[in-house]
């Protein structure tokens, strides 16, 4: 039990910011003002970030060197007058990262490039089952192929993506149910036989910073994302950072109570929100209704596009669900930007119509589907690494472990 105490908590100092703070808060708005607005202008730049044209041009040496930008090959001329403007934008042809989802019936392993883009992924299923050893292990194997079968590509890096209770600061999956998974070190076990830096988080987290990075949230001073999968999670991001809470214990909703649910939950209760709109309950009730014969949520969305009337109920009604704990939670967090990935809304108009209708009027412009609707998985994992890349750019060590 948790010891608690009436005593005053001793006062705090303030976070004062270090010159390496600034060193990287500097980088990282200089390499996101090229991603965002490239082919640019150094003193475009200077410009938009509001750092002098020095330290801009300093830092962009800096990222020449490693190989992060390069300039565009036709320079502009500044008004006709003096030198012309060499505008520079992100070299995207070189440095990859790794991204690894795991998901309860398979394991996505993908190569990413600079600007979020996937450049090839590959579907591991859990066929041997999802014993944590076999499963990191298959993801390593996976991504060195890919890796062969593209020799002209750096990587910088992994990122893992996960539902349940992922600690990002020690790179651990702490449980997730439907896996089986408690307390496993994936960035020790898959670090070790990837040989590259591996990063951990959420996926809904990750998604936040994909998004925020390389999606229709760019720019939002605040972000809500609702990821319905297998695993029901959120995260949210605000001034661009996203909450973490204790042992990144944030975004836990699967047992947020629905009124009306039927669904019998595995913690015992009825109408948790994760029982009512898993994946697994999907492909159940279609099941169940002679719509399907597999385990495929994507063979819903099939027969809805078909013309199935069933298909298409048991879609719209999951969608409207979705539009329920949407609102109940713009409610609480009030976001400028709710961005849901569930696969009746990413594939189908009248689902994201129903959505918004439950989340009202007032707000529904708000709500958006998933930037990444072929992809959603790689790029998931792929975002854990990229947030890092961009966040500390000049750590990067391109070529070595």
């Amino acid at each position: 039990m948790p010891r608690t105490s009436l005593a005053p908590a001793p006062p705090t100092t303030p976070h004062r910011a270090t010159a390496d703070d600034r060193r990287r808060t500097s980088a990282s708005v200089i390499l996101r003002s090229v991603l965002e607005h490239g082919p640019v202008a150094r003193s475009t730049v200077a410009r938009l970030t509001g750092l002098s044209p020095a330290s801009v041009t300093d830092y962009c040496a800096r990222f020449t060197a490693l190989g992060l930008i390069r300039e565009a090959p036709t320079p502009r001329q500044s008004n006709g007058v003096g030198r012309p403007h060499v505008p520079i934008h992100l070299d995207d042809s070189r440095f990859v990262v790794g991204g690894v989802h795991v998901a309860v019936p398979y394991t996505t392993v993908a190569l990413l490039d600079l600007r979020g883009r996937v450049v090839t992924e590959r579907r591991l299923a859990h066929a041997d089952g999802t014993e944590p050893d076999r499963v990191l292990a298959n993801a390593a194997a996976g991504l060195a192929a890919l890796l062969t079968d593209h020799p002209g590509r750096i990587p910088l890096g992994v990122g893992v993506a996960a539902g349940g209770w992922v600690d990002r600061d020690s790179g651990t999956i702490v449980e997730h149910a439907l896996l089986g998974w408690r307390d496993v070190d994936v960035r020790g076990a898959l670090g070790t036989r990837a040989g590259l830096a591996v990063h951990v988080d959420g996926h809904a987290r990750a998604l936040v910073n994909g998004e925020r990075l390389f999606g229709r949230a760019r720019g939002s001073l605040s972000v809500l994302h609702l990821f319905v999968g297998n695993v029901v999670d959120a995260a949210f991001a605000t001034h661009d950072e996203v909450h973490h809470g204790p042992r990144s214990q944030a975004g836990a909703i699967a047992h947020l109570p629905l009124p009306g649910g039927s669904e019998r939950c595995d913690c015992g209760r009825t109408g948790c929100l994760q029982a009512e709109l898993s994946e697994r309950t999907l492909c159940r009730r279609a099941r169940e209704a002679g719509v399907i014969t597999t385990a495929d949520p994507m063979h819903v969305v099939g027969a809805a596009a078909d013309g199935d009337p069933v298909a298409v109920r048991l879609l719209l009604e999951r969608a409207r669900t979705v539009g329920r704990a949407a609102r109940l939670l713009l409610d609480v967090l009030n976001p400028d930007t709710v961005v849901v990935a569930e696969v009746g809304t990413v594939h189908r108009e009248d689902c994201l119509a129903a959505l918004r209708a439950e989340v009202g009027a007032d707000r529904a412009a708000s709500v958006l589907p998933t930037s990444f609707p072929e992809s959603v998985l790689a790029v998931a994992g792929g975002s854990v690494a990229l947030d890092v890349v961009y966040r500390d750019p000049l750590s990067l060590s391109p070529g070595t472990n």
